[in-house]
This record gives structure tokens, sequence and C-alpha cells, in this order.
């Protein structure tokens, strides 16, 4: 049985600072480094978008609403 995987993207704000989105992927994405968290930063920064997580759906709904708690700006779930 395969089992639904999704991606988590955070989209590009006017209202969230690098430090903010970095700290925030840090402390919900699991295994999330300062140096990796401001890789998407940037990415998100300069693209309008970035995954920062994919995997299992049940754990992708929950990361996604942790940081979109935190303020973050997120795409909508996209299942893969």
């Amino acid at each position: 049985i395969k089992y639904p995987e999704a991606r988590v993207i955070v989209l590009d704000d006017n209202i969230n600072t690098f430090e903010h989105v970095v700290k925030c992927l840090k402390k919900i994405i699991p295994g999330m480094t300062e140096e990796k968290g401001w890789e998407l930063a940037t990415k998100i920064d300069s693209t309008g978008a970035a995954e920062v997580w994919s995997g299992p759906l049940e754990q992708a709904e929950l990361y996604h609403h942790q940081l979109a708690s935190e303020g973050l700006t997120m795409a909508p779930i996209e299942r893969c």
C-alpha cells in the first residue's frame, strides 16, 4: 500500500522577515538546520515559494498547520 505523500510549500510575503522564517522552519521541520533554513528563506524571497518538507500527508498537514499558525504564508498542501 502506498500512503499519500504531500509537499509543504511556504510562499513569499511582505510580512515575515528572513529571521522569522528561519526560526519557524528550525522549530517545526525535523532536522532543519540554520543553514538550510536560510537557503530556503532566500529561495522563498527570490522565487516566490519553496518546498520546505515533503513526505507522508498526515505529517505534511501537521507541519503546514504549525507553520501557518506561526504566521507564515502557506500554499495549499500539494499531494505528490
